[in-house]
């Protein structure tokens, strides 16, 4: 998407794209934002090094976004439905399909390498800096396990699953996909290659839906 700061003081001359709106803006803005954390990490990412990739004036930014910690908050926000896609209406497949689905195992390969890179950026630098637990845990962990957990007790009413908490069945899912995703042992890459990472997601899935009897 092309965005254009036109000064407000200056007249759209005829031709001219038109400007874009705040909404597209911020949406822009966001998609940007994400690349820079990613590549610089957090501490080596400023409002300024956004606002340069993004074509946009620091002002126009500082308009739709306060603080660095404002802009990764949209940030997280916007790579929440890249975890999970969730909320979803019900399926006619099975509990394991729809899961795979949920977690989008079979991303194409650009999706999955901004999850991924997200991903590592959070488990890199979450801890160095005590301002973004509150934020990924807001604007992410939660809202994402909350709806898990949503959709986990609606299959349980179906009678598709047997689940006495489903708050611990979501958290248990993310803990076993999303830590799957990241790299341990500190390591740069998690798997040599995403055939090997899917194959192990499946099986985490699949292990999780047979332990909850799911049909």
């Amino acid at each position: 998407m092309d965005i254009i700061d036109e000064p407000a003081d200056e007249p759209r001359k005829r031709g001219r794209p038109k400007v874009s709106s705040d909404e597209d803006k911020r949406a822009h803005i966001v998609e940007v934002a994400g690349r820079v954390f990613v590549k610089y990490g957090y501490a080596g990412s400023t409002t300024a090094i956004v606002a340069s990739e993004a074509g946009v004036s620091k002002q126009t930014l500082y308009k739709l976004f306060q603080s660095k910690e404002e802009l990764f908050a949209a940030v997280v926000g916007a790579h929440r439905r890249l975890m999970l896609d969730l909320p979803r209406p019900a399926e006619d497949i099975s509990i394991a399909v729809s899961l795979e689905r949920i977690f989008m195992i079979d991303m194409d390969e650009d999706k999955d390498a901004d999850r991924t890179g997200f991903l590592q950026l959070v488990f890199r630098e979450a801890a160095q800096f005590p301002e973004l637990v509150d934020i990924l845990q807001r604007e992410g962990m939660l809202a994402s396990r909350q709806h898990l957990a949503d959709w986990l007790s609606e299959r349980r009413s179906e009678g598709r699953l047997t689940l006495d908490d489903t708050a611990s069945g979501a958290r248990m899912l993310m803990d076993m996909i999303l830590g799957g995703m990241g790299p341990p042992e500190g390591r740069a890459q998690a798997w040599p290659d995403r055939a090997q990472l899917f194959a192990h997601l499946r099986r985490c899935i699949a292990i999780f839906a047979a332990g909850v009897g799911a049909t």
